[in-house]
């Protein structure tokens, strides 16, 4: 009889739903960071909530990097403009926390197409006398919570939840100066 390692004890181990939401987690951060495709991402997560045991799990992060803390600074989107114009439109991958600042100019944040894993997601906006415009799905709400205002406006058209499922809260706070901040539903 020949002796097994430990690693190899511990891939025929059952995983647990929690370990599943670790891999998970893992592999949203690795395309955040670009080092795999969104299509990637989609077609690892499918064999994710498959994986019955360790090793399967195993066999789908074996080529990211181990050991690395998730500091949430090093996740977070942070947009900033004087007088220009940014856009962040199409599919990207959402993080948990968002900044955006804009003096003069245009900020849009378009969530439509956007892969978001998270229930809640925060941006803190800085608009001097610009405008921060935010589109997200049916199925989000928005959410201003701490928003300072001066003589700017702060529209939010996304406060109620069109289902009795809400996917993800965008949580706002920040300050606005002369600006205005906009969260609309698309086609609004």
């Amino acid at each position: 009889m020949t002796e097994r390692s430990s690693s190899e004890i511990h891939g025929d181990l059952r995983a647990s739903d929690a370990d599943r939401e670790a891999v998970s987690e893992r592999l949203r951060v690795a395309a955040g960071e670009g080092r795999i495709t969104l299509d990637e991402l989609d077609e690892r997560l499918e064999a994710v909530y498959a994986a019955r045991t360790y090793a399967e799990l195993d066999a789908l992060i074996l080529d990211l990097p181990r050991g690395r803390p998730l500091l949430p600074d090093a996740e977070a989107l942070v947009l900033e403009t004087r007088s220009g114009t940014i856009r962040q439109v199409g599919r990207w991958v959402v993080p948990e926390r968002i900044t955006a600042k804009v003096t003069m100019g245009t900020i849009t944040i378009d969530f439509t197409e956007a892969v978001c894993h998270h229930r809640e997601v925060r941006l803190e906006g800085t608009c001097g006398s610009g405008k921060i415009i935010l589109i997200v799905p049916r199925g989000w709400v928005a959410v201003v919570d701490g928003m300072v205002t001066g003589m700017g406006h702060v529209i939010n058209k996304a406060s109620g939840a069109t289902d009795t499922d809400v996917l993800t809260t965008l949580r706002l706070s920040g300050k606005v100066g002369m600006g205005r901040i906009q969260v609309k539903y698309p086609g609004r």
